[in-house]
């Protein structure tokens, strides 16, 4: 099998260790099997890759699609290191409001799975890191959302105490704001 299938403590998110096939020329890996991922109840299509680059001390997130623009994201870091972090943010799951934190690296070559529901940020760790990921539904700028990274209520151990933000991630509401205003996902 090319991948490990690794349950973390929220339903449906996902950590995939690929098998790396490496020698004295480099490396060879799997990133997506649609048949192995089918297998473990990974049944979308993706239909749009975005790549982004951060340097460190960035924070990008925590961002999300709502309604039918909903977004589940393959996640996977192609060069440097980030501290990835995924929030239940499904109202009616027993870990609503939980959140788990990965190391993806180009070195690990982890990824992770992030069902529709779940918001998602990192934090770039290395001078120059690179994130990749698909997804399975279009951006909408009208169905975007976000909670904001240092939300006192969730308690997130980021890494950088005052880090590099966009204007954007910077404005954006709490979890208990979001879920007052019905910005989540019923």
């Amino acid at each position: 099998m090319p991948f490990k299938f690794e349950k973390t403590n929220i339903d449906g998110v996902i950590l995939i260790k690929p098998k790396v096939f490496g020698d004295n020329r480099g490396f060879f890996l799997e990133t997506y099997e649609k048949s192995e991922f089918k297998k473990i109840d990974i049944k979308g299509e993706f239909i749009q890759e975005n790549h982004s680059k951060s340097e460190k001390g960035v924070i990008r997130g925590i961002h999300f699609q709502i309604g039918k623009f909903a977004q589940a994201k393959l996640v996977r870091c192609i060069r440097g290191e980030l501290l990835d972090v995924a929030i239940d943010l499904r109202m009616n799951s027993p870990t609503f409001g939980q959140y788990i934190k990965e190391i993806l690296s180009e070195e690990n070559k982890y990824l992770l799975y992030l069902p529709r529901g779940i918001g998602h940020g990192f934090a770039a760790l290395s001078k120059y890191t690179e994130l990749v990921y698909k997804v399975d539904n279009s951006y909408s700028l009208e169905n975007e959302g976000g909670i904001i990274w240092n939300d006192p209520g969730l308690k997130i151990d980021w890494p950088f105490k005052s880090p590099i933000l966009s204007e954007k991630d910077k404005k954006w509401p709490s979890l208990e704001k979001a879920l007052k205003e019905n910005l989540l996902f019923g």
